[in-house]
């Protein structure tokens, strides 16, 4: 009988390659928000895989790039945490950013790490050729990876291959994880981070990064089969809760609009969302409010 195959997997990478949009798509499922803005993700959370006879725990992390604030450099040290923590690291980069020096605070470190070391190159499907074929000629001659894998996590592209490279680097293992189990994060989490994936897609774009979002409450009505949820939307001054609310609440409702039918397909119920918008004064620069709202 063969050994069950375990192991935890970093994804690494800048801001904005598509770390979870690959998680959602080995996954099958959305765990992880996405949005073209960069530094969506901000906690690490636990996405698991499981395969005949193997299983992987995905562990998608902040994009790691130059701190300006106490946020953002919580965000990053989230990150380059993990790459100590796991097992294999995959790290995913832009065919189309070849020459991007700003990888060299990423790869300065797994330089000297002993574990395995995947690349995958995605985005190949907006990518000419020629860029696509520097970006492999230069990742194969700096020797550190085990395996270069080009993809499209959006198409789905290479992404069967990833998992064969990822699995030939598992070891023997238990199961860490119910079979029935794809992600370690409760469903508050899961309620306030697609609530915030709205706020990226249609509020402005310098308003996203001083957006937090708490779950006030979740109650379920099996008898009316609806679930009832209460958000508060954090923001960092009156003029940005102004943004959030909008002329006579219509961004609040659009934002909340938006992630009801969002919510509602993933649970499978209707949802009754309701969200509020509160001020929390320069909290992505103050410890104790980070912690407060779960950084």
């Amino acid at each position: 009988m063969n050994e069950f195959l375990s192991g935890f997997i970093a994804i690494i990478g800048l801001p904005n390659v598509g770390k979870s949009t690959l998680l959602n798509r080995i996954l099958g499922s959305k765990v992880s928000i996405t949005s073209p803005k960069p530094q969506t993700t901000r906690n690490r959370l636990v996405g698991v895989f499981h395969g005949d006879g193997f299983q992987m725990a995905f562990i998608d992390t902040p994009g790691i790039h130059r701190t300006k604030n106490l946020l953002h450099k919580s965000m990053v040290s989230s990150a380059m945490e993990s790459i100590s923590e796991v097992d294999i690291i995959l790290l995913v980069t832009e065919a189309y950013r070849p020459d991007d020096n700003a990888l060299s605070m990423i790869l300065a470190p797994l330089k000297s790490i002993k574990k395995p070391v995947v690349l995958a190159v995605n985005k190949i499907d907006s990518t000419p050729k020629e860029n696509l074929f520097k970006m492999l000629e230069n990742s194969g001659r700096q020797g550190m990876f085990d395996s270069i894998v080009p993809i499209s996590a959006l198409k789905g592209d290479g992404v069967d291959i990833l998992i064969k490279e990822l699995k030939a680097r598992l070891k023997p293992g238990p199961e860490f994880f119910p079979k029935d189990m794809i992600t370690d994060q409760p469903e508050t989490f899961l309620i306030s981070e697609i609530v915030r994936e709205k706020i990226y897609l249609h509020t402005r774009n310098e308003l996203p990064y001083s957006a937090a979002v708490t779950v006030d409450l979740v109650q379920d009505a099996p008898d009316k089969d609806l679930l009832k949820i209460s958000a508060t939307i954090h923001v960092e001054s009156q003029s940005q809760k102004a943004i959030i609310v909008g002329r006579n609440g219509s961004k609040i409702k659009e934002i909340g609009t938006a992630a009801r039918y969002e919510l509602e397909k993933i649970f499978g119920t209707k949802v009754f969302l309701e969200l509020f918008a509160r001020v929390e004064k320069n909290w992505t620069k103050d410890t104790r409010a980070l912690r407060k709202l779960g950084y």
